[in-house]
């Protein structure tokens, strides 16, 4: 019982729960309805949808992943995203991860399967989750995006990774890089090579493995903003750098970023634009931040870098 009780404590201490910030779900006629049989599902994940009672005929959707020991309901109650399906008039898709790895229930971006197109595991479900909405709701194939925080974080840079095509962008908080774990004994921290503080891989390596994830495919790439604590000790924060090495490098852009500024106290921001001056990669340091994002105001942000807010982010 004593031992329960302690890795209970660890889960709610360390799994993403949003630091205690809780935000009230939206005031509206629209509930959070589950989905069962949306299609082929070998992560055996849990899907729920939110769609707004006001929305187009054919609405972009967000994919809002929670953290490790979480769940697509709890994320749905404790972030601001759907709140700004309502204001904006777009579909949320939240999955709930079903695999065990040392901190409850975590989304796979740690085994073979996960790291290959169409090679199985949570991705594959994910995606099913996005072609059920678009077959079911009429949603917009063109205006698809992914986002979430911790294990939802790093599972955001998986799906870009592994669906170029399907997402638009994503904006992945507290995560890491593609293909930093090398294993399911790799992913829990502390015996974690990806996040104990020491990695360090040079841009050209992390592009090729993004680049091999879906080899042969020269589309365009899914735009990418990324966030991170600088006192965050759970997912370093040097992993911000690798993951925009990671991006910068997939889309063939210097290290220096072509702007910076402050968009809030505290939040510092590097911009990467192409030669068209279009910022295909944006990273904010939330300085004194710990394991606890996104905070308020930090979704509305994120959904801004999406374009569904009609507002420049």
């Amino acid at each position: 019982m004593m031992i329960r009780t302690a890795l209970v404590t660890l889960v709610s201490t360390l799994s993403i729960t949003l630091a205690g910030v809780v935000f009230a779900p939206p005031a509206s006629a629209a509930t959070l309805v589950e989905v069962t049989n949306f299609g082929t599902n070998p992560g055996g994940m849990r899907m729920h949808v939110y769609v707004p009672d006001s929305r187009p005929a054919s609405p972009a959707v967000v994919v809002a992943m929670h953290g490790c020991g979480g769940s697509g309901p709890g994320f749905y109650s404790g972030s601001e995203f759907a709140s700004l399906a309502d204001r904006h008039g777009f579909i949320v898709i939240y999955p709930s991860a079903q695999q065990q790895a040392g901190f409850g229930k975590c989304f796979d971006t740690w085994s073979d399967a996960s790291k290959r197109r169409g090679g199985g595991s949570d991705p594959v479900s994910i995606a099913s989750m996005v072609t059920y909405t678009q077959q079911s709701y009429g949603a917009d194939p063109n205006r698809v995006f992914a986002t979430g925080s911790s294990s939802g974080g790093m599972m955001t840079n998986h799906m870009l990774a592994l669906y170029p095509d399907v997402f638009r962008a994503g904006a992945a908080f507290m995560g890491v890089p593609f293909n930093c774990f090398a294993n399911a004994a790799d992913y829990p921290p502390g015996a974690s090579r990806c996040t104990n503080g020491t990695m360090n891989r040079t841009p050209q390596q992390w592009g090729d493995a993004v680049r091999q994830a879906y080899p042969g495919y020269t589309g365009p790439r899914s735009r990418v903003q990324l966030w991170h604590g600088t006192a965050d000790t759970l997912v370093p924060y040097s992993l911000l750098q690798e993951e925009i090495e990671q991006w910068t490098n997939v889309f063939g852009l210097s290290q220096t970023p072509t702007a910076t500024d402050t968009p809030q106290p505290n939040w510092n921001r590097r911009r990467y634009a192409d030669a068209s001056g279009t910022v295909q990669v944006e990273a904010y340091s939330i300085q004194g931040a710990g394991h606890s994002l996104p905070s308020s105001g930090m979704a509305a942000q994120a959904v801004a870098f999406f374009g569904l807010t009609g507002q420049a982010s």
